[in-house]
């Protein structure tokens, strides 16, 4: 059995406060409670609530970016590669609906020096989506004339997942990914 700590406890209740209220209408009292702490147990951990939102950004992007990473160092055909790619990214929005939310859209709370921070990791996602599409259009599996472009809306399909996906039915994130991959090879005109 593992022993949850506190600090791990209120990033969880953050998470579920920040999912549910947004970030500007919760409070570090509401976080707390959920935590079944007292506020003050807030600070103790975190310097203020929107350090607290920037480790949860933080943790999620890398999160993302190990999935990608991997997913990407998997296979090497392109059309499997970019499958995988597009399969896992959405499988990890499906099943953590709740944080994908938060990162993505309450990125603009971030101080900017926290959301330089994530601006990178989002590139460091884009910039591997990229590298599948070049090798796949480099060896003749795909048509791309617009690498960037085309990774960007490739991996929107899985970003914007969080905004429609029910966590309630947790069933249903493979038929999303495996639709998501089908559709990205479709966007490439994979042959």
């Amino acid at each position: 059995m593992t022993t949850v700590t506190a600090r791990e406890r209120l990033v969880l209740a953050a998470v579920e406060a920040f999912a549910e209220k947004g970030f500007t209408a919760t409070t570090t009292r509401d976080i707390a409670s959920r935590a079944g702490m007292s506020p003050a147990a807030v600070y103790v951990h975190h310097d203020s609530k929107e350090d607290l939102l920037f480790h949860v950004s933080l943790q999620g992007h890398r999160s993302a970016l190990t999935v990608v990473e991997t997913a990407s160092a998997a296979e090497s055909e392109p059309v499997a590669r970019l499958r995988r790619l597009v399969h896992d990214f959405s499988l990890w929005h499906a099943v953590n609906s709740r944080v994908g939310r938060i990162v993505q859209y309450e990125f603009h709370a971030l101080t900017d020096a926290h959301r330089a921070e994530i601006a990178d990791l989002r590139r460091d996602i884009e910039h591997v989506a990229q590298q599948v599409l070049r090798a796949g259009t480099e060896s003749g599996a795909f048509h791309v004339d617009d690498l960037a472009g085309t990774a960007r809306s490739i991996l929107s399909l899985s970003i914007d997942l969080v905004r429609w996906f029910d966590q309630e039915r947790p069933d249903q994130a493979e038929q999303v990914a495996a639709l998501h991959a089908d559709l990205a090879e479709r966007m490439v005109a994979a042959h």
